[in-house]
């Protein structure tokens, strides 16, 4: 397993030692057949496997994290200072991609590596553009006409009213050319087209997009987590539906999906942003729903205190990913490193090195793959 957590001002790369990861599985082998007799919970799969953790790009300022299960040894991370970065060993050694010929700024604040073909990789950047790599990283090209469309005009990130930023890219599962884009205070987009023309602010979309998922098993299904409250889509994002009884903070920033289930989310939400972002200020929630609400009575969401990841006072909010197993995610924020496997019954602290200066930072992305 090799996990990658943008902090601020470093990334850590985490991978675990190939025999301890091994003995693991065959102890949560056990653990899960001891569980199945005796009713209990199930354990964590390499937890406690023995873990090397390595700060990487010590000193720049982190803006994401990308990495593909279709190629786990090559990590890209976006700055704000300093553009690009692509790693081609699993973290060992990075170097800065040559972009300033294509891309507007250095500032890139958002990566996706499409799922159909982990040598396609698109960035976002502020000021909002975005740009597409069919080559792993080597060349990119700008996908043009994102910021003619009218709403740009009132596209604007409140701490830098002069500017704006594109905040998530994802690609549809079911089709490469489909991509969603979430600005920042701004707007959703998505193209149908590969970036050949674009649509902005459908029925019901969010306007503070901070994170966008979708699902393997729907087609059509997307999540949105955004400042304006969460929201999905059943049809690839042309009307949105907002579920949301039962979610008490409604500044949400990371949205997750259980890969068994897209029925199951799990979403971390504050009531504004300086309760999600200021560890000083910090007061940051986790809510889950289990079910679509078509009678099964499991559309309102349940906030989860007392399941063993840090929430509340002083607690920024969580950034999920998940290897696509199911029932299980990861979670980060400045408390640490978390994993479940029951969907947010139980969680586990993961025994990775934690800086303590991380106790006063807030991770800016997670990235997890099999390698």
């Amino acid at each position: 397993m090799r996990i990658a957590i943008a902090l601020r001002d470093r990334l850590l790369v985490c991978t675990s030692d190939a025999a301890a990861q091994s003995s693991s599985r065959l102890s949560a082998a056990s653990n899960a057949a001891t569980a199945s007799e005796t009713g209990t919970q199930r354990t964590v799969a390499e937890t406690n496997a023995n873990r090397t953790t390595t700060a990487r790009l010590s000193g720049h300022e982190l803006q994401c994290v990308a990495a593909s299960p279709d190629a786990p040894d090559r990590l890209f991370v976006g700055t704000f200072e300093r553009g690009l970065f692509r790693s081609t060993d699993g973290g060992e050694t990075f170097d800065r991609l040559e972009t300033d010929d294509v891309f507007a700024s250095e500032a890139v604040m958002s990566l996706a590596m499409s799922p159909h073909d982990p040598a396609v990789l698109y960035a976002g950047t502020e000021p909002s553009r975005v740009y597409r790599s069919r080559d792993g990283g080597d060349s990119w090209t700008e996908l043009g006409g994102l910021i003619d469309l009218p709403s740009e005009s009132e596209w604007y990130f409140p701490p830098q009213p002069h500017t704006h930023h594109v905040r998530w890219l994802e690609v549809d599962p079911f089709d490469p050319d489909r991509l969603y884009v979430g600005i920042e205070a701004g707007a959703f987009v998505y193209s149908t087209d590969g970036g050949e023309t674009w649509h902005e602010r459908p029925d019901g979309s969010r306007l503070d997009n901070h994170s966008l998922a979708t699902h393997p098993d729907r087609e059509g299904r997307l999540y949105a987590a955004a400042g304006d409250g969460y929201a999905e889509s059943d049809d690839g994002g042309e009307h949105w539906a907002h579920p949301q009884e039962g979610l008490g903070h409604r500044y949400c920033w990371s949205v997750v999906p259980n890969p068994a289930d897209p029925d199951q989310v799990l979403v971390s939400s504050a009531s504004g942003a300086s309760t999600a972002h200021t560890a000083s200020r910090a007061e940051s929630y986790v809510y889950r729903k289990l079910g679509s609400g078509d009678g099964d009575g499991g559309n309102e969401w349940v906030r989860l205190d007392d399941h063993d990841l840090p929430t509340g006072d002083g607690v920024v909010r969580t950034v999920f990913a998940t290897t696509g197993d199911d029932d299980t995610v990861y979670g980060v924020n400045n408390r640490g490193l978390f994993v479940t496997a029951d969907f947010g019954d139980r969680w586990e602290r993961v025994d990775i090195e934690w800086p303590s200066e991380a106790a006063t930072q807030t991770p800016q992305g997670l990235a997890v793959v099999k390698a």
